[in-house]
């Protein structure tokens, strides 16, 4: 067979961007994606005629978010309802004055975090250990970050750029399935693993679970953890590459999903938070779109940990429920669906962040090798890493560059 133009490994944001710019400008062009569906770490999931995000849900800096100008184009509706984690929590035993002391905590620290001197680069080391908040903040990190902040670089947290417009949308249908719709007229090969990449002959060769798949260029768009794991192996030119990607890792955020048979109490896009004064907790959007559903999030260790037993989360969710609402709402949860991303083979996570001393790594990883070999997805983004908007940015700055160099 002649070789493709650009072979994408990997049909998640990136790629899926990736593919549909290069689709457009004629080129020959193949998604390859080692699971059964498109979308990666965006993923609509459906149960009896409802449906939820267990990936990104959220449409974060849209008005300047990519795949919000194109969800329109799609026939995909946007809804402006503001985020309920963006106004006050719902006051089941974390009253209003605590909540402004809690927020006025966050301030505090990412002050600190600006001011911290250089060679600071440890997040952690700028909490006060005797504000009572400081559970608060931990438990904040790991929803934003998907980690605590021992392991985070204060330089790359303060680079995120989504604070500048703090206006976050949702995509009725779905975010996962407007990712996947846009993949729509772009070849794709589903259930196709690369395991190796070869550059040393005049076409790239790639070794895959439906055998050798040859190509002028390559873009990968692989998840972190599963380039730094060498479960694909690249070229010796990219070995800073996979160091790169073990600076960046993924951090871990997990949702439950349960379907509620009353909901009489629950006001639609509301939030509770579990516990305000730990930093093992979930917090617990109720009634999404006006849905009998609540959303349960958790993150860093406590994610890790409750994914080890199928059960764990559901019943950690109950309890933090059962105990702001009463044991009686027990008999009212229905667990439908949750994410487990840590354990996906394909995924090992859900979104980056830099380890201390290591935020010059995006911009290492976003780098080419030899013109030919080419990285995108969100940990290759230097402001909007961590979401689906920032992946999309990065699969058509690899495209256009990809494009550039068979030009030339």
């Amino acid at each position: 067979m002649k070789p493709l133009d650009v072979a994408i490994v990997g049909a998640g944001a990136a790629g899926v961007a990736a593919g549909r710019h290069l689709n457009a400008s004629g080129l020959d062009v193949l998604l390859i994606e080692a699971t059964d569906r498109i979308g990666g770490r965006a993923h609509t999931a459906f149960h009896d005629g409802l449906h939820f995000d267990l990936g990104c849900g959220w449409l974060h800096s849209a008005d300047r978010n990519g795949w919000a100008a194109l969800a329109p184009e799609l026939g995909f509706h946007i809804d402006r309802t503001t985020p309920p984690w963006g106004v006050q929590f719902r006051d089941l035993g974390f009253p209003a004055a605590d909540q402004r002391a809690a927020r006025a905590a966050f301030v505090r620290f990412e002050q600190r975090l600006r001011e911290a001197p250089p060679g600071s680069d440890r997040a952690s080391d700028l909490l006060d250990a005797s504000d009572r908040w400081t559970p608060y903040l931990e438990a904040l990190s790991t929803y934003i970050n998907g980690t605590e902040l021992e392991h985070l670089s204060v330089r790359d947290y303060l680079a995120y750029a989504d604070a500048e417009t703090g206006v976050n949308w949702r995509v009725t249908e779905g975010y996962g399935s407007l990712i996947a719709a846009a993949a729509k007229g772009v070849p794709v090969a589903l259930n196709t693993a690369v395991t190796g990449i070869d550059a040393s002959g005049h076409v790239l060769r790639l070794t895959s679970a439906r055998g050798v798949i040859e190509a002028e260029r390559v873009i990968v768009t692989v998840p972190t953890d599963v380039l730094a794991s060498g479960a694909i192996r690249l070229p010796p030119g990219a070995a800073d590459r996979i160091d790169a990607a073990a600076a960046l890792p993924l951090g871990l955020a997990d949702k439950i999903i349960f379907k509620l048979s009353d909901c009489d109490g629950f006001e639609p896009d509301t939030q509770v938070l579990g516990n305000p004064s730990v930093k093992r907790t979930a917090s617990y959007h109720l009634r999404p779109f006006g849905r009998p559903l609540i959303e349960g999030f958790v993150g860093g260790e406590a994610a890790r940990e409750l994914e080890v037993d199928g059960d764990a989360f559901a019943s950690f969710a109950r309890d933090e429920l059962a105990g702001l609402f009463g044991s009686g709402i027990r008999r009212r949860l229905q667990p439908i669906a949750q994410s487990r991303w840590g354990r996906h083979p394909f995924a090992r996570g859900s979104y980056s962040h830099a380890r201390p001393g290591h935020a010059e790594a995006r911009a290492t990883l976003a780098g080419d090798v030899d013109g030919r070999l080419f990285f995108a997805g969100e940990a290759c983004s230097m402001q909007d890493f961590s979401t689906a908007h920032g992946a999309l940015q990065t699969g058509l700055a690899a495209a256009r560059a990809a494009l550039a160099s068979l030009k030339a």
